[in-house]
């Protein structure tokens, strides 16, 4: 197998000799990374206080990608929404995807439920929630109480930021979504006068992506940073303290990809594991991060590239980072039955409900970084005063180990959430994608996080979606 010619090598320069298999591993995205985990693990243990100083590392990378997203979300969806042909397309892709998001999180939710009670993983543990440290949930009390007392039409209020500048200022993505959905439809109704802002847009979305390409290299220097402060400040050791409680949301998060997403993909007629194996680099990046929005923007790339449409992908991924998170659902109603076992509280078939009901409306808006999950945890467990909500003290020591499974359990949730809609819509090139997902069309570039060669654009087919900044098929 020949290795992935590189742009540029065919403009008279010599072509080198074929590259044993881990000289191409060691070169690829997927190999770096992976490098650098075993690096960062391995720093952690031997030299803790100096890998515990490699923090900023991993907070870097992840902010330079933050950086990008808000323009990128606003480039894809415009461009999308003028290139979908009629507004109420976007509107039945918006509904649908809703529809979807509810139903699989339900099953989430549900599922985080019916585990805790197969295994009982906080059963024996006999916490006095009176011994526990109180001062530990301080930092999160007071951002518990504002999710908790804020209704439906706070939540509502929140989504419409006080400027249109202000959104991507503050970095909220349901922000920058309602501004770029409100642009991109009257964009759409300007007709032929707006094509050369649409054209514009398009170039600066090119321009970006370009960007994030720059950015996507220092993806092993982040994942080596935030690996080896993880491991030097908490040490291997400290996934024994809750071990069986970890073991049980991995194996739970694994189960729900398999066996529920898998359900779905093969009757949309893809495989998951395909799906996953496409995505392994960027998958690698969120093991290592513990941040689903280190690769959004790559993610939107490869599901372009695999043949969904551009208006699909843009509303689909950003809104699923806030609506779908399937494994922090199974995480919100998992860790309450734990506490509860744990601290010997009776739960009823009404208490169970009652989780369920206001875990789905806390869920909502709960972003892919580490942190987070305690705060809504502790707005569910507020609402809901059966369980004792200072027994988050429990779990606050392993909720870096566990939000590894959640970003990475979101991720996936959201990528197939995409072919879903794409699928149901008739919005995806299915030989395209059988052709990406098979190997047959090389996604190396993609991975190294590159825009693909000019002649790969120019030959893209009628009905094949093209990669971010390419104009064909707008």
């Amino acid at each position: 197998m020949h290795p992935a010619v590189q742009p540029g090598q065919a403009s008279g320069r010599p072509q080198s000799a074929p590259q044993s298999p881990l000289a191409r591993f060691a070169r690829s995205l997927f190999g770096q990374v992976l490098i650098a985990l075993l690096l960062g693990t391995l720093l952690g243990l031997f030299f803790p206080e100096f890998a515990a100083q490699l923090k900023p590392l991993g907070d870097a990378f992840i902010k330079l990608i933050k950086m990008l997203i808000g323009p990128i979300v606003f480039c894809v969806v415009v461009a999308g929404i003028c290139g979908a042909g009629e507004l109420k397309k976007v509107g039945r892709v918006g509904i649908k995807a809703v529809f979807y998001f509810e139903v699989v999180t339900t099953i989430a939710l549900a599922l985080g439920i019916a585990l805790a009670y197969l295994f009982h993983p906080g059963t024996g543990m006999n916490v006095n929630p009176a011994s526990l440290d109180a001062s530990a949930m301080a930092a999160y009390v007071d951002s518990a109480g504002k999710i908790k007392s804020a209704g439906t039409a706070d939540f509502l209020l929140k989504l419409i930021p006080n400027t249109v500048m202000g959104a991507f200022a503050s970095g909220d993505v349901l922000q920058v979504l309602l501004v770029s959905i409100l642009f991109g439809c009257a964009l759409s109704l300007v007709g032929e006068r707006g094509r050369p802002l649409v054209g514009i847009i398009d170039t600066f979305s090119h321009t970006l992506f370009k960007m994030m390409g720059f950015i996507i290299k220092l993806a092993p220097l982040g994942v080596l940073g935030a690996v080896a402060f993880t491991v030097g400040k908490y040490g291997i050791g400290s996934l024994k303290q809750l071990g069986y409680l970890v073991v049980v949301f991995y194996g739970a998060v694994a189960l729900f990809v398999l066996v529920v997403l898998g359900t779905v993909m093969r009757l949309c007629g893809f495989s998951v594991l395909k799906l996953i194996r496409y995505l392994r680099a960027e998958l690698v990046v969120v093991l290592g991060t513990a941040s689903s929005d280190s690769v959004l923007p790559q993610v939107m790339k490869k599901l372009e590239f695999l043949g969904i449409k551009k208006s699909v992908v843009g509303l689909v991924i950003p809104t699923g980072y806030s609506f779908n998170l399937d494994a922090f659902s199974i995480y919100l109603t998992l860790a309450a039955v734990f506490i509860a076992q744990a601290t010997n509280t009776p739960l009823a078939l009404g208490d169970l409900l009652g989780i369920l009901a206001v875990a789905l409306v806390t869920s909502k808006g709960a972003h892919g970084i580490p942190g987070s999950a305690i705060v809504i945890l502790a707005a569910t467990l507020s609402a809901h005063p059966a369980i004792p909500a200072i027994g988050l003290v429990l779990v606050l020591s392993v909720d870096w180990f566990i939000g590894i499974a959640r970003a990475v359990g979101n991720l996936i949730g959201n990528c197939v959430a995409t072919v879903v809609v794409a699928a149901w819509e008739k919005d995806i090139d299915r030989v395209r994608a059988h052709d990406v997902l098979d190997g047959r069309i090389d996604a190396a570039e993609l991975d190294a996080g590159l825009a693909p060669a000019p002649h790969e654009a120019d030959q893209a087919t009628p009905g094949t979606a093209p990669l971010p900044g390419a104009a064909a098929g707008r």
